[in-house]
């Protein structure tokens, strides 16, 4: 999986398809910028950036060697085809066709991470590129040469199964937790013929999303408007983030009116695309026999629909709160009059000049802030600073924001960051270094079928990292000034992980629901939807904030939608982070053991399983309400030292 902004996983579960993965990507962009190739650093800046370069070695000599494992991999991946109808002759059987499969994905994986960085050190180099599109189509075939699996399985039935785990203690310990679950799907199985079908359909089902991008990043017609100042901006992806952020309220307002203007325009296309990746997710759904497409999107994690009812129960019971929060904004921004969608995006606290962090500056604070985890942890975090694991700087054509990427089961993590010197960049490294410490203790407490875990566990990881992070920056503020400013920093932080992905997993429900009650979707009936939407989440009725309908078509830009209900977990995980660092901060040391126990345990179980032996039941409303709980005790505090306006 490669992510391209920051803070964002690049570590799928092992039953994601490899669609699911890239839309992780996807998943951050709003909060963190475009994936675009990153400027050079400043020249004021000390750091070297040919200085902070990982080293691919470790994954394949050279592009040679990559090639030539790819031959291998490919030619072993062809072969897989031949292991159908073996499963059943015994335990050793079973074991020698399973080991088979293991090794081509785990080879397959290896070859995707090494081709996926290597395409992101320079994404002008085309060869690079190719060489990503040749690791995808591994996967692909992989996928396809062993459709045969699941039926067989499912034919051979519990008692055979149980029967060869009982009889081979390597099997048990490798593959008792993929055949349970294999034989969990049962009922949403098909025929060898039908599930081959299904597996080459893969393709097609992915290509509302790539139109989305093509569309988004490639063709539409984006608008250039002159700023107050008299410069001169084009409202690209990442224009549009950086300039909604201005300290001048007609200038964000005219940033809006552009930006969404332009998407206007494309209203109905957009409606179209979406409405045909809801139309393939529920297809997928009822051809494997599931009640409802949030149901099918839920069963490979084993999820309790309840987790996603919950979430969006206690979103709406912490409305009070964000309206706390967003009267406060329009206080500390001294606005006259109704509050306005485009006010949500500057700072609450302007600090000048604002902190510079240097890479060992980041990582020097990060180790101290996370001092609450314990030594072992810290000494993962300290093996992983001194090594050449990073490509820390921008420099021309790299891809932007950040990501870890941890698929290379017999090779440490890599991480791609773009350190700006900027408090973004020093979260981002405890962020992401979250998901590389993640992936290290499940590497070497599970072997390679059972290491991969669900996103739904590794984000709560790494945003409890950020909340240590930003709860250590306040304490150490050096001024009134600075405290206020990260206070700031974590209120926004709640209000866009987990309100307004909370927004968007509601969106996304609802036009999965409309589709499936056979009503008509359209680009102007989705605005009317997330206009709804829109107006509860912001108190519109409660005079909160102004809601303009231009800026409903807000939801043909968000590219979670094409993750077949993947973004909910953003939201539940900065609730569980909430729950988890409160504990870890209350109790100590039992706390934190069950924390580091939690990222032991990998893709070992369902990730609702696993959160439930930490102490944390998300389908419950304890994990929400110690968010609110937390948002409410930062706003005590910036009431307490804001200056009245």
């Amino acid at each position: 999986m490669n992510t391209y902004t920051a803070p964002c996983l690049n570590s799928p579960p092992d039953r994601s398809t490899l669609r699911a993965a890239l839309l992780a990507a996807l998943s951050c962009l709003l909060l963190h910028g475009a994936p675009v190739a990153a400027a050079a650093p400043p020249a004021a800046a000390e750091e070297d950036a040919s200085a902070g370069m990982w080293d691919l070695s470790d994954l394949y000599p050279s592009p040679e060697a990559w090639a030539e494992a790819y031959a291998h991999a490919q030619a072993a991946a062809g072969a897989l085809e031949g292991y159908k109808g073996t499963l059943g002759q015994s335990a050793t059987a079973m074991l020698s066709a399973l080991d088979a499969i293991s090794a081509a994905r785990r080879e397959s994986l290896r070859l995707m991470v090494y081709a996926s960085l290597k395409g992101d050190e320079d994404l002008r180099i085309a060869v690079n590129q190719e060489r990503r599109q040749q690791a995808q189509s591994l996967q692909t075939l992989i996928a396809q040469k062993t459709s045969w699996f699941a039926p067989e399985v499912i034919a051979l039935g519990a008692d055979t199964v149980q029967r060869f785990l009982a009889e081979s203690a390597p099997l048990a310990q490798r593959f008792d937790f993929l055949l349970h679950d294999t034989l969990r799907a049962a009922p949403h199985t098909l025929g060898d013929q039908a599930e081959g079908v299904l597996a080459g359909a893969g393709t097609v089902l992915q290509q509302p999303e790539t139109v989305y991008s093509l569309l988004k990043e490639g063709e539409m017609p984006m608008p250039t408007v002159t700023l107050s100042s008299g410069i001169k901006v084009r409202l690209d992806s990442a224009g549009y983030e950086k300039y909604r952020q201005s300290s001048n309220r007609a200038d964000r307002k005219l940033v809006f009116d552009a930006f969404w203007g332009a998407w206007s325009h494309y209203q109905s296309t957009f409606g179209a695309v979406l409405t045909t990746q809801v139309m393939g997710d529920v297809f997928s759904a009822r051809a494997r026999n599931f009640a409802s497409s949030l149901e099918a999107a839920q069963f490979p994690d084993n999820m309790p629909v309840a987790v996603y009812r919950t979430l969006l129960d206690e979103a709406h019971a912490g409305l009070p709160s964000l309206h706390r929060y967003l009267r406060l904004r329009k206080r500390l921004l001294g606005i006259n009059g109704p509050l306005r969608y485009y006010d949500n995006y500057p700072p609450l606290f302007a600090l000048q000049p604002l902190p510079h962090f240097t890479v060992a500056d980041s990582e020097r604070i990060t180790l101290e802030a996370l001092q609450p985890l314990g030594e072992d942890y810290l000494n993962l975090l300290r093996r992983g600073f001194a090594g050449r694991w990073m490509n820390v700087y921008p420099h021309p054509g790299k891809a932007s924001g950040g990501y870890m990427a941890g698929d290379a089961y017999d090779v440490h993590p890599y991480l791609l960051l773009n350190h700006n010197g900027d408090y973004l960049s020093l979260s981002t490294i405890a962020h992401e270094w979250g998901h590389a410490v993640h992936t290290l203790l499940a590497h070497d407490a599970q072997p390679f079928e059972k290491a991969s875990y669900s996103t739904f566990i590794a984000e709560s990881a790494s945003i409890g990292n950020e909340m240590l992070l930003i709860d250590y920056m306040v304490a150490h503020a050096a001024s009134k000034a600075e405290k206020l400013y990260y206070l700031g920093v974590a209120l926004d932080q709640i209000r866009t992980e987990f309100f307004r992905q909370a927004q968007f997993a509601e969106f996304e429900l609802r036009i999965h629901e409309e589709q499936e009650a056979g009503h008509a979707l359209s680009g102007a009936r989705m605005s009317d939807m997330y206009c709804g939407l829109l107006r509860k989440y912001y108190g519109e009725a409660d005079g909160v904030m102004k809601i303009d309908p231009a800026y409903c078509i807000e939801w043909a830009f968000i590219p979670h939608f094409y993750g077949n209900f993947y973004v909910y977990q953003y939201a539940t995980s900065i609730a569980g982070a909430a729950y988890m660092t409160d504990s870890i901060l209350k109790e100590g040391t039992p706390a934190r053991d069950r924390f580091l126990t939690m990222l032991r345990a990998g893709g070992s179980d369902y990730p609702y399983e696993i959160y439930k032996r930490a102490g944390i039941d998300m389908a419950s409303p304890a994990p929400y309400r110690a968010l609110i709980a937390r948002m409410n005790r930062i706003l005590d505090q910036v009431e307490a030292l804001a200056p009245q306006k």
